[in-house]
């Protein structure tokens, strides 16, 4: 079996395995997408059944959903997903984009998820270089696809996510594999409390709530990975992309201004920007500020 630096000094093993890999990661991640809201609210109503002591026969009794339970299926003709059939992107192209069984359209969106998933991640391996850190940071770019889809689906990041992000970024630069353990720990403050910050002066002036809790999280998770030099760059970054897409909804699509938008994703999006040239980044930055 090879070892660790063998394989990351073969280029055609290292991508190879990191485009195939990746691809079944995409697979699994819509599976994360789709299944972890709907376990989200299914453990929020037995905890609200149990807090107002409702009799169990009065309680709603469904399917619990799981990451591996129940078995995948075509939601018009409930036909059970064989094997060969959940390739990731092959099957879909080798099936037409339609369910084997019922005919019905099978949505581009999964092989979709599973490509670009890919795509990051063969690209954070190219910006990053052949290094240990750089397979860690897979991590970082494969939970950041999940929540960025599952916040524009649902408006709701979830800590079984986001908290483990942030610890991970902890640990993993602890021993200083992306940046240094002052600058993750400081990053993990910061991040969470700007925008609780934000969060708070928001609500205080206009008496609602301008963002979700997970928002804060996820910047801190962000911080605990990049350092806290970044941060300012994330922020910028994301408002000035939410801002524009923000716009252009309420332009275009006659979006409303009291519809709310998710910010999770513009952070995702920085955050990968930052990922991969956050030393430019951060030289840009202290240049323009004459330090």
């Amino acid at each position: 079996m090879p070892s660790l630096e063998t394989f990351l000094s073969t280029p055609w093993l290292l991508y190879t395995t990191v485009t195939i890999v990746s691809l079944c990661i995409g697979s699994f991640l819509n599976v994360v997408i789709l299944r972890l809201p709907k376990m989200m609210h299914q453990d929020w109503r037995c905890q609200c059944e149990e807090f107002l002591d409702v009799p169990d026969e009065q309680r709603k009794n469904e399917t619990l959903v799981t990451l591996s339970k129940p078995a995948s299926t075509c939601p018009s003709c409930g036909h059970k997903i064989r094997a060969w059939e959940n390739i990731p992107v092959i099957s879909w192209l080798i099936l037409g984009g339609k369910c084997s069984s019922c005919k019905t359209r099978i949505s581009p969106r999964y092989p979709l998820i599973e490509a670009f998933t890919a795509a990051a991640s063969v690209i954070t391996v190219c910006l990053l270089g052949p290094t240990e850190a750089a397979l860690w940071a897979l991590l970082l770019i494969w939970a950041l696809v999940a929540l960025t889809v599952i916040d524009f689906d649902t408006q709701l990041l979830p800590d079984s996510i986001t908290l483990p992000l942030m610890w991970l970024g902890l640990v993993l630069n602890y021993f200083g594999v992306i940046t240094d353990f002052d600058s993750a720990f400081w990053g993990a403050v910061a991040g969470y409390l700007s925008l609780w910050s934000v969060y708070w002066l928001f609500k205080l002036l206009t008496g609602k709530e301008g963002m979700g809790h997970g928002d804060f999280k996820l910047l801190a998770a962000l911080g605990a990975w990049l350092g806290w030099q970044v941060l300012p760059a994330v922020i910028l970054l994301s408002s000035l992309v939410g801002a524009v897409v923000g716009i252009s909804l309420m332009v275009f699509r006659k979006h409303g201004r009291e519809v709310p938008i998710p910010f999770g994703p513009y952070l995702a999006v920085a955050g990968v920007i930052c990922l991969w040239f956050g030393g430019e980044i951060i030289t840009a930055w202290y240049g323009f500020l004459g330090v």
